[in-house]
Formats: structure tokens, C-alpha cells, sequence
């Protein structure tokens, strides 16, 4: 958290990754992996067979003026455009930074689906969304350079030397020292509100998240963790919310400190900072949602009884003082026990979903062909 947590430490940060490639351009890096001060890209996945399929190695070559390059390489997040065409040159680079600093600002990547084949689609369609939280707090001056950076046409693209020389990320340039929005404070507000079912569910799904989702939050607890215990305490969570410019009392901090705190001891650990802080939205995927459900139907009956909850809560550490109330809540048939679609209503409730979100929809996969 500490050191990336406003946009004028973003721009740094960007232009530490950008120096690599100083050098007119001579390096190809098609993998351009990176991370987020908040949440992170989604998960590989594999591709349809009619999707071409990117090599899982990311390859650097040396590049000489005028050569074109031809396989699909790297993950599919940072791939741009003109490498699915299969006719690519040094301007790669930049596209996939664009795309780091981009994940860097809001926290998800602009080009996302739940599958490859989805994410090569919307590349190539190239619509970006700058409308969205937390877009309308970013500066002009950032938006502007993700645009240039994140141009379909590589002719166009910003080289290595405008990037940093733009105002937005040169030095002593115009990043403003503001915080960039509150996300994860939001999150660990609502992880206050939640049931420990709801809890013990999404700690399940907290591990299904590929490295790639929780490199951001990963960071922040590190730059929370001053002592680098792999735990946060009372006062470190304090100084971390403070350096992101969170104004909260010490009430509210207290709340926070204790909900996140799974097992009560006091800290809270990494799994415990991530599953209170992880997006939401990932709960929406069904697979992980049934992989959540199975963890708590340990007989793989269909239903989960109050002994199996009862079970899955003391693995945890967790109370289940509040158990009996806790099912009556979810158990909408009141047949004593918890279907699937019970389960899933209790792990979607509390979601605002009743306005279109276009992040979301942004998230989905395409029908039409890519190539």
C-alpha cells in the first residue's frame, strides 16, 4: 500500500517499468506481466480450439530495425492487437505497459473475459473503458497517456520516448499526489456485514484466484506488513490506511481489524487480508462458486446440514455461536439443510446489481470470430 497508493507514485512506478525500454525500442517483451495497487488481472485459461493458442513461455529477442514478428506469444491480457494479426514489431511493448498502467489505476485489466478466446475478441474490437469507478477521479493527464498508450493502430502508439516524456509521468511532471479510490476499503466494509458462512465461502474461493488476480492486494498487504511478519496488526493496518489517505476513526478501524481477523487471534494474515479484500465480482463465477459449495458438502449429498457447516467453521477457527441462525437465514425452503441455489443466493446477496455495471459486462466473453 504505502508507496503506490496515489497516481503521482503510479506514474513512478510506470516510468521505472518504461525506462527498460529506452533504448529506441530495441527488445521485444511479449509477455509484459504485472501488477495493481488493488486487484489484478483474471486467471489463464484455456483457450477454444479455434482460438490460437499463445505460447506459455514469454520469450525476449533482440530485435532488428524493420524485422516483423509472427507467432502469438505471452499472456493474453498484455497481448496487443497486431500480435493476433500475426505481423507485430517493437510498438508490443507499449501496448503491454499501457495496459500494466492501466491495471495499475482501477485495478482490472481492459481487455478481460473468462476465456482467452473472449480477451483475444475484445483486444482486437479495442473499446477501453475510462467511464467506470474509478475512472471519473483519475486525471485527465493519466487518461490520456493510457489512450495513447493503448492505440489499436501501432503506427499511432505512443513510442518509448513520448511515454516518458509525457507530462503525466515525467519528472516533476503533472501526476497529481491524491490517493486513488477507496475499493478495497469498500470491500472490507461489506466483509463486516457477512455471516461467518459467507466468510468461510470466500476464503475457499480466495484460493482458487490465480497469482495474476491477487498480485495488487498481495502488494498492499506487503506494504502494510511493515514488520514483515505475514501478519498485520491493529497499528500497522492503522499507518497503512492512513499513508492511502483513508480518513476512518479508530472505531471503524477496529471493525475492520476484527472482521478480517477470521480466527480472532488478533492479526490478520495474508489469506485472511485477501479473501476480505478480493473483488466481489469473482464470487459471480460459477465455477468457483461450486467449488466453494462442494468444500462445505463434504458427503457430496447435494445439501449442506448444520453438522457439515459446523464442521467447515472450526477448520477455520471460526464461531458458529450463531449457526441455527445462520441456516434459517439461507435455508429458504426450511428443510433444515442448504441446496446450491440456496447457497448461491446467500453468496450473491448484498451485490449491487441493479444497475448495469459496464466493468462487468466489459468481463464477458465474445461470439464473434477473432480471426
Amino acid at each position: 500500500m504505502g508507496n503506490c497508493c496515489s497516481q503521482e507514485n503510479t506514474a513512478d512506478a510506470s516510468k521505472d517499468v518504461d525506462g527498460d525500454f529506452k533504448g529506441d525500442d530495441k527488445s521485444i517483451g511479449s509477455d509484459g506481466g504485472g501488477g495493481s495497487d488493488k486487484a489484478t488481472s483474471p486467471p489463464r485459461t484455456t483457450p477454444p480450439s479455434a482460438s490460437p493458442k499463445p505460447s506459455k513461455s514469454s520469450p525476449i529477442v533482440f530485435y532488428k530495425q524493420g524485422e516483423q514478428f509472427k507467432d502469438i506469444v505471452g499472456s493474453a491480457y498484455y497481448i496487443a492487437p497486431e500480435v493476433l494479426k500475426r505481423n507485430y514489431g517493437p510498438e508490443v511493448d507499449i501496448w503491454s505497459i499501457g495496459v500494466m498502467l492501466y491495471i495499475l489505476l482501477c485495478g482490472v485489466p481492459p481487455f478481460w473475459a473468462e476465456s482467452e478466446h473472449g480477451i483475444f475478441n475484445a483486444i482486437l474490437r479495442g473499446h477501453v473503458d475510462f467511464s467506470s469507478d474509478p475512472w471519473p477521479a483519475i486525471s485527465p493527464q493519466a487518461k490520456d497517456l493510457v489512450k495513447k498508450m493503448l492505440t489499436t493502430d501501432p503506427k499511432q502508439r505512443l513510442t518509448a520516448t513520448q511515454v516518458l516524456s509525457h507530462p503525466w509521468i515525467k519528472e516533476d511532471g503533472e501526476a497529481p499526489d491524491t490517493p486513488l479510490d477507496n475499493a478495497v476499503i469498500d470491500r472490507l466494509k461489506q466483509f463486516t456485514a457477512m455471516n461467518n458462512f459467507k466468510k468461510v465461502a470466500l476464503r475457499v474461493i480466495a484460493g482458487c484466484l490465480s497469482e495474476e488476480e491477487i498480485m495488487g492486494l498481495k502488494q498492499m498487504f506487503k506494504g502494510m506488513d511493515s514488520d514483515n511478519s505475514g501478519t498485520i496488526t491493529l497499528e500497522e493496518l492503522k499507518q497503512g490506511l492512513a499513508k492511502q489517505g483513508t480518513k476512518l476513526s479508530e472505531y471503524e478501524v477496529q471493525q475492520l481489524m476484527e472482521a478480517a481477523d477470521a480466527d480472532g487471534n488478533g492479526t490478520i494474515d495474508y489469506d485472511e487480508f485477501i479473501t476480505a479484500t478480493m473483488q466481489m465480482n469473482r464470487m459471480d463465477r460459477e465455477e468457483h462458486l461450486y467449488t466453494a459449495f462442494q468444500y462445505f458438502d463434504k458427503d457430496n449429498s447435494g445439501y449442506i446440514t448444520m453438522e457439515e457447516l459446523e464442521q467447515a467453521l472450526r477448520e477455520f477457527g471460526m464461531s458458529n455461536r450463531d449457526i441455527k441462525e445462520i441456516i434459517s437465514d439461507v435455508d429458504s425452503d426450511n428443510d433444515g439443510r442448504i441446496n446450491y441455489d440456496e447457497f448461491v443466493a446467500m453468496m450473491r446477496k448484498g451485490q449491487q446489481e441493479a444497475a448495469p455495471n459496464p466493468m462487468k459486462k466489459r468481463r464477458e466473453s465474445f461470439d464473434a470470430n477473432m480471426l
